[in-house]
């Protein structure tokens, strides 16, 4: 079972990320305040849980949650600023765009950098031990397997709708074959061997 908080009677907001290893398309963040008194049976972490489930449970936070943002930041601002900072600046601004705003924030990970107003607590593996952390996995997971859907139907060859933009043998064969897409991330290395691709 998953604890509900760390601090007791303070706002916590758990925050997440997916996709920070992939080749293309955007890396997407979550902040999820939860509600104590309208708890969520099942919840995980997103990687323990099947695609059925995490779907089902995506619409059961989006009910239930006191609040919760997603956001995702393009492949060129990830080249711009690299994904550790990518990612941070994913989750600090899904707390932005919560409509409640929490007094501690639980990060998943060891290192965050610190939001300008809300103190925070970096929890490794914290997906796995608390159950806003593990919400905001699932979000993050699930908007952004939908926006590789949709980016799948534009370009084919890369098989996002399986891989989802992650290094799979099958995604390096296309961009070896047909070369890489605009929403590829070009400060990542595409291929095992130095090719230019981006010329």
């Amino acid at each position: 079972m998953l604890d509900f908080c760390l601090l007791e009677g303070r706002l916590e907001a758990g925050c997440d990320e997916a996709g920070r290893g992939c080749l293309a398309g955007p890396v997407v963040a979550a902040a999820v305040i939860l509600d104590e008194n309208n708890k969520i049976a099942a919840l995980n972490d997103s990687k323990q849980l099947t695609e059925k489930k995490r779907s089902a449970l995506r619409l059961e936070i989006e009910a239930k949650a006191l609040a919760w943002a997603v956001v995702a930041v393009s492949p060129e601002e990830i080249d711009e600023i690299n994904i550790l900072n990518a990612s941070f600046t994913a989750m600090k601004r899904a707390v932005d765009q919560l409509k409640v705003q929490p007094e501690h924030l639980l990060i998943d990970g060891n290192r965050f950098n610190a939001h300008e107003v809300i103190e925070h607590t970096c929890i490794i593996k914290g997906d796995a031990k608390f159950q806003s952390i593990a919400a905001a996995s699932i979000l993050a997971k699930t908007h952004r397997d939908e926006l590789m859907l949709q980016l799948s139907e534009a370009y084919p060859n890369y098989h996002w709708e399986k891989n989802k933009g992650y290094p799979t043998k099958a995604h390096r064969e296309a961009i070896r074959k047909v070369g890489v897409s605009p929403h590829h991330r070009r400060s990542f290395k595409q291929l095992p061997e130095q090719l230019n691709l981006f010329d």
